[in-house]
């Protein structure tokens, strides 16, 4: 069978999961990117508006959600090329009055520590400081009330607030706005003509709007497009799959733009999917993240670089095997997409279908009490609203049956309405030491992974979800 047949049939499958999984999750839209075996694959689903419904194509733009750091990560790769930025130097070497709440994590974090997310500080800080072009400047200066979880370059996880500061760094090295560095760096000499961080330059251009899910149907909620510009470095990118595509055959590539300007190193773009920080798990499991590029492992021992993105209704993946230039990426326009993304990008049907390589195995096992004991007991994470609010969210973990059930709630309903609730919401079924396969309310594998992270002494400090640390009481 020629690799053109093979393909085809392989596309004709993803079809089918694609419209399945819109019928089954409320999708309203899709548009989907496939380079495998020299081929390219771009397809539209059904409509961007349920309300207005215009058909979704190659060129419908949506929220790309947190793929965006991926943009941010490679403006300063070109940075790091010419010069003027440094991987390993302190944040402080760009921002002098750089500060977090930890005086040494202030001193000594570095730029690769923003980027491959090993910075230590509470990351989810979604403050809006407005429309102006000091948003990212007002968003750093008040990151003084950012307290430290763990040291710098020790343990994983996901740091919205770390990218907008290296977004800020974007801004101090160029002396322009994030957004104009990003497009002079990287979008204009890319040509992503469809690729924008503004609503206003987006107009004449075919829009998926945002969708919640009402008792399993799509329902257009206008309210969800808006995204704080003091955030933007971290997921405010609207893009299409063929503009997605053509960053995806830049990554596989020598660095070249289309009209073959060598725009960044080859060196630079190995750099920023080599040397991992620490490991752990976002969805999947993970080597660690390069700059700011997820590096997950394969039972065949190629790398998977991977990002994706979400926004309330607009959910995205995107991936790529190096190894055998293979990328995919999935746009969507509902709150439902998570599932879908899920499908598609933790699951390793589309990495066997097309790049022939395979998730590391993950068989769950039966714990005796004993052994899930170490595990049990509340875990509290906390993040700050677009407003400055403090919110937090609390899992209550107890073994039963040889796996993991948590109980989730935020702060006030776990201790004034302990009992309340006391059904399982979430799982977690261990596959090895730390690490479990995510379960949903009905026991069953949802399809993600997390894990427990320990401290110093061994014991167990961290329960690690959708890459945040809860913090065990």
């Amino acid at each position: 069978m020629s690799p053109a047949t093979a393909n085809g049939a392989a596309f004709d499958e993803l079809d089918a999961k694609i419209e399945a999984g819109m019928k089954s999750y409320g999708i309203p839209g899709v548009a989907v990117g496939v380079l495998a075996n020299g081929q390219e694959y771009i397809k539209g689903y059904g409509v961007t508006n349920v309300d207005r419904p215009v058909p979704v194509d190659g060129d419908t733009v949506f929220r790309i959600g947190s793929t965006t750091k991926t943009f941010t990560g490679t403006a300063i790769m070109r940075l790091v090329d010419q010069g003027t930025v440094d991987l390993d130097a302190p944040v402080r070497r760009y921002l002098p009055d750089f500060a977090v709440t930890d005086p040494g994590a202030s001193a000594t974090v570095t730029m690769r520590q923003l980027l491959n997310h090993t910075s230590g500080w509470l990351g989810d800080d979604l403050q809006d400081f407005g429309r102006g072009d000091d948003a990212l400047a007002r968003y750093v200066a008040s990151m003084t009330r950012l307290p430290q979880l763990t040291p710098p370059g020790s343990v994983f996880a996901y740091n919205n607030a770390g990218v907008v500061a290296a977004g800020h760094v974007i801004e101090a090295v160029t002396g322009s706005s994030y957004e104009a560095a990003v497009q002079n760096l990287l979008l204009d000499p890319l040509e992503l003509s469809h690729t924008q961080f503004f609503s206003d330059e987006i107009i004449g251009l075919n829009i998926a709007a945002s969708h919640n899910v009402v008792d399993g149907k799509p329902v257009v909620d206008t309210a969800f497009w808006l995204f704080p510009r003091s955030c933007n470095p971290t997921g405010s990118l609207i893009s299409s799959v063929r503009d997605q595509l053509r960053y995806a055959r830049f990554h596989l590539g020598a660095g070249t733009a289309p009209n073959g300007t060598q725009l960044l190193s080859p060196q630079a773009l190995l750099a920023m999917r080599s040397n991992p920080g620490v490991g752990g798990t976002l969805q999947v499991e993970l080597t660690g993240m390069g700059v700011t590029w997820m590096l997950r492992p394969s039972a065949e021992n190629e790398t998977i670089v991977q990002h994706g993105g979400t926004w309330q209704g607009q959910r995205s993946g995107f991936f790529m095997v190096p190894s055998r230039n293979f990328a995919m990426t999935l746009l969507t326009n509902s709150e439902g997409g998570a599932k879908l993304t899920t499908d598609l990008f933790a699951d390793d049907w589309a990495l066997r279908r097309f790049a022939g390589i395979s998730n590391l195995p993950a068989t769950a096992h039966s714990l005796d009490a004993a052994d899930l004991a170490p595990y049990e007991g509340r875990y509290v994470t906390e993040q700050i609203t677009e407003s400055g609010g403090v919110e937090q969210a609390v899992i209550d973990f107890r073994g039963s049956n040889g796996q993991l059930q948590g109980i989730v709630s935020d702060a006030a309903d776990a201790s004034t309405n302990p009992d309340e609730d006391t059904s399982p919401q979430l799982g977690l079924a261990f596959y090895r030491r730390d690490f479990g396969l995510d379960l949903g309310p009905d026991g069953a594998p949802v399809g993600t992974r997390s894990d427990f992270v320990r401290d110093p002494n061994g014991n167990v400090a961290w329960f690690r979800s959708h890459g945040r640390l809860y913090k065990r009481q």
